[in-house]
């Protein structure tokens, strides 16, 4: 299958266009005529994923492995040493970012993971009508994407109402919010007075937690490419102690 079949496929499938105007989606790497048979699907591009892969292949990844200008590759500083590695084994690199949260992985997060079946989506926001407590939601995100802690950031109402929620990095939209609770993957520290101020609590789910299953999001409308399809599991760059 040509590469440029494939960039069409998933065009069509969750527009580029879409993307946010700082994000970096789309073809990154690679020839539009050159020809693939084996595909990988990433959260991220790794030196395990490159090391693994076959030559003449196709990462499709959620983040972008570059995002700002690149002046030179002389450098083994990454991301270029990893860009020289893939160049060496023909590899294409497609992304798939906020174009993609926009069209699948927000409300696959909140339906398939949080179990919320009636939602309505709002841009990059998903709102949930709910009947919780805050730490009855709490305890229902630890359990679904079984984490031993969770961080958060309480306003004390204690009833909710209404929750919000945005997989990756949500905290620039905490003024756009009009819920009871925030749900997202990571804040910044002056954010979460920003939302307190508002009378807003935060959930963070972690970046990596919130986002990590996108290969399982995407693989099903890959299944009838004429491709064999390799799910890669990426670290999380994070752990804790």
């Amino acid at each position: 299958m040509k590469l440029s079949e494939i960039y069409a496929f998933l065009n069509e499938l969750s527009p580029f266009e879409k993307q946010a105007s700082w994000d970096n989606s789309g073809l990154l790497l690679g020839n539009l005529d050159d020809d693939i048979s084996k595909l990988y699907l990433s959260l991220d591009v790794d030196e395990n994923l490159i090391k693994n892969a076959e030559e003449n292949s196709l990462f499709i990844t959620h983040h972008p492995l570059i995002f700002k200008p690149l002046r030179n590759l002389s450098e083994m500083a990454y991301p270029k040493n990893l860009l020289k590695e893939m160049i060496k084994k023909n590899i294409a690199l497609i992304s798939l970012h906020t174009n993609y949260d926009l069209s699948h992985l927000n409300a696959y997060f909140v339906k398939e993971i949080l179990g919320f079946e009636k939602f309505l989506q709002e841009d990059f926001l998903i709102y949930v009508d709910v009947n919780l407590s805050f730490y009855e939601l709490c305890e229902r995100v630890k359990k679904r994407l079984n984490l031993t802690n969770l961080k958060m950031s309480f306003s004390g109402k204690e009833k909710l109402e209404k929750i919000a929620i945005c997989t990756g990095s949500g905290g620039d939209l905490i003024p756009n919010v009009k819920a009871d609770c925030f749900l997202s993957g990571d804040f910044k520290y002056h954010q979460a007075f920003e939302a307190l101020s508002n009378h807003l609590s935060l959930i963070e789910l972690g970046h990596y937690e919130s986002e990590r299953y996108f290969n399982e999001s995407l693989a099903k409308y890959l299944q009838n490419l004429p491709l064999k399809v390799i799910m890669s599991v990426s670290k999380n760059p994070f752990q804790y102690f």
